[in-house]
């Protein structure tokens, strides 16, 4: 896996350069600014980019509107946002982008594993949101527009699909059975008005939905 990273802070972005070789990640550059990660990734097409949201000069969005404009120019760039804090709008952002991509706390991506599960999974075109990134999103939806007609049990079914849980998952983690899992998820998709398609697209919209994207 390849990946360019881009990090301000050189003692971050030189221990993110460690994590990411023992994540048995092949880190082909790693810069400290927005302008230079386009360029990177232009140049080398790594199978994801590594971003921390806040960058020079501003220290403000500089990094995910640099992720942004890498998806546009190189289609199909999987996208990891780093953040030491809780980003609403963010985080909203770069989900109404579509698949393959992330957003994780930094505290988050100093176990190993989940880094290494996080880089996998929006490689292979999923999401992976932080659980914290997740409650406060679904905390700002509530506020702005309370979740109607789901119930109690179906908004935990929907903040695990919206962390990249699969139905397996979800069911050991509520521990209840995969078929009230399907069961759950079919009445979502009910509640949620979403046309028969295939159960992955509805998924999708079903998570940008109600994530504010």
């Amino acid at each position: 896996m390849r990946v360019v990273l881009a990090e301000d802070s050189l003692l971050l972005r030189e221990g993110l350069v460690r994590l990411l070789d023992e994540a048995g990640a092949s880190v082909v550059a790693a810069v400290g600014d927005g302008p230079s990660l386009v360029t990177a990734v232009v140049e080398h097409r790594p199978d994801v980019a590594v971003v921390d949201v806040r960058m020079p000069p501003t220290f403000t969005d500089e990094g995910l509107r640099a992720a942004m404009e890498v998806r546009s120019k190189v289609p199909g760039t999987a996208v990891l946002v780093l953040s030491q804090y809780v980003e609403e709008s963010y985080a909203s952002d770069l989900l109404s982008g579509g698949g393959g991509v992330g957003y994780l706390l930094k505290d988050r991506v100093s176990k190993l594993a989940d880094l290494s599960d996080a880089l996998e999974r929006v490689v292979a075109g999923g999401t992976v949101l932080d659980p914290e990134v997740v409650s406060a999103l679904f905390a700002h939806r509530r506020r702005r527009d309370p979740l109607g007609e789901l119930s109690p049990r179906e908004r935990e079914v929907l903040q695990l699909m919206a962390e990249g849980r699969t139905n397996t998952a979800i069911g050991r983690k509520l521990v209840i059975s995969q078929g009230a899992v399907e069961k759950h998820i079919s009445s979502i998709f009910t509640k949620l008005a979403l046309p028969p398609s295939s159960d992955d697209h509805r998924r999708v919209i079903a998570v940008l939905t109600w994530l504010g994207a």
